[in-house]
């Protein structure tokens, strides 16, 4: 039976959270269509549990937790296809190839690092919300990010990281 209450509030979180989470998505498999799934999947299994969730204020969170687990599991099923590109999301780049040197980048980055550093950017966490979601402590999400931001820097600027920039 659906409960008039219930429904308003899921609906309530979905359209609040909607685009955040198809970011999220999108950043992880790099690929619309399975992005789209992806988040359709995580929506369905927080619809079934939408009646134990007992702190609202965490939806955010948790939804964001859900779209990661289901991104996990769906990678543990199936061999990591190749990422790919729309032609329409490239054509829409301003700058293309620093775009691309920025997947690369992110990419290469380990797992639990790419995933904080995307919460934080895409989601607005904050690193108390990025640890509760991912298992860790604030001060492992913290030094996450702070190897995650190094690294892309170094990748992205090489003479900014050595400090060879002019002003």
């Amino acid at each position: 039976m659906l409960v008039p209450g219930r429904n308003a509030g899921f609906e309530l979180a979905v359209n609040a959270y909607f685009n955040d989470l198809y970011r999220f998505a999108y950043w992880l498999c790099r690929n619309r269509w399975q992005a789209e799934d992806l988040v359709q999947e995580s929506l369905v299994r927080a619809w079934r549990s939408w009646q134990g969730l007992r702190d609202e204020r965490a939806v955010k969170v948790w939804l964001f937790t859900i779209v990661r687990r289901e991104f996990h599991r769906a990678v543990s099923r199936a061999a990591r296809p190749e990422p790919v590109t729309d032609a329409d999301d490239l054509a829409s780049s301003a700058d293309m190839a620093s775009g691309m040197d920025l997947t690369r980048a992110l990419r290469e980055l380990p797992d639990d690092s790419r995933e904080a550093l995307l919460m934080q950017v895409l989601g607005g966490f904050s690193c108390s919300e990025i640890a509760s979601a991912l298992g860790a402590s604030e001060g492992a999400v913290m030094t996450r990010l702070t190897r995650a931001r190094q690294v892309l820097r170094r990748r992205l600027d090489p003479a900014d990281a050595r400090g060879m920039r002019q002003a």
